[in-house]
């Protein structure tokens, strides 16, 4: 059985609250295998669990934008999500409900994010050990964290790639930005939106089918507690300057 949660837009703390506290409900045995399609609202940078944010994102740039950052629980590196412009996932499980070993774990899940694209018509590839690629162009990146026996992998798919706000929002090794790093980041990104004329909506859609086929999907919101319990973190761990500055 498979949780399917709403498909909603949050904040970042929120966000990110929510899939850890569903790791806690897994993890626990207070729910089953649960998947989370969602959005950021406003558009936001996450950065990996063990980043400097100072290091990775221009924060004032970031404030003057009206764009959020946080830090994540899984590792990778920082990324920009575009309110408009990307579908995240979280599928969060029991370790046993996964293959056991990490490259091996991605490589599953990504399977799920390329038959979505297949059948929008986009060929995809895995590229390990946490990408995924259309005619060796980055259009999904994923990370994972595992606590008490669960899995948490997250990730996202690219719709509209917002190249210029990415690289204002990051730091970019003390370089100006030009039009030819604008050129250079195109040539290694791509989108839904330049391989394909399904809308956001049919992505959505093919994504949800595609990682619950088989897995007799419940729809659920989030318990009470659960609500509760992600409210506690998002005001106490993500969206604190102790948290998101930590490193």
């Amino acid at each position: 059985m498979m949780r399917v949660l709403p498909y909603a837009s949050n904040n970042a703390y929120m966000n990110m609250a929510i899939d850890h506290t569903l790791l806690e409900s897994v993890s626990s045995e207070k729910s089953p295998m649960a998947l989370r399609l969602y959005r950021w609202e406003p558009g936001a940078v996450s950065i990996g669990r063990f980043q400097s944010m100072e290091r990775e994102v221009n924060t004032e740039k970031c404030k003057a934008l009206g764009i959020d950052f946080v830090r994540r629980i899984t590792g990778g590196g920082a990324v920009y999500h575009d309110s408009d412009g990307e579908i995240t996932y979280s599928i969060i499980a029991k370790e046993k409900e996964l293959p056991k070993g990490i490259p091996e774990c991605y490589k599953c899940v990504s399977g799920f994010i390329i038959k979505a694209l297949s059948n929008l018509g986009i060929r995809a590839e895995f590229a390990p050990i946490n990408d995924i690629t259309v005619n060796g162009k980055k259009i999904s990146g994923n990370a994972q964290t595992r606590k008490e026996g669960a899995v948490l992998q997250h990730g996202t798919i690219l719709y509209k790639a917002e190249i210029r706000k990415m690289f204002a929002v990051l730091n970019v090794s003390g370089e100006k930005l030009s039009d030819k790093m604008i050129s250079s980041a195109e040539e290694r990104v791509t989108d839904v939106a330049s391989n394909s004329k399904a809308t956001m909506g049919q992505l959505h859609e093919e994504l949800l089918r595609q990682f619950t086929e088989g897995k007799d999907p419940v729809y659920s919101e989030l318990t009470n507690e659960e609500k509760e319990r992600a409210v506690e973190l998002a005001e106490t761990v993500y969206g604190t300057k102790e948290w998101n500055f930590s490193r």
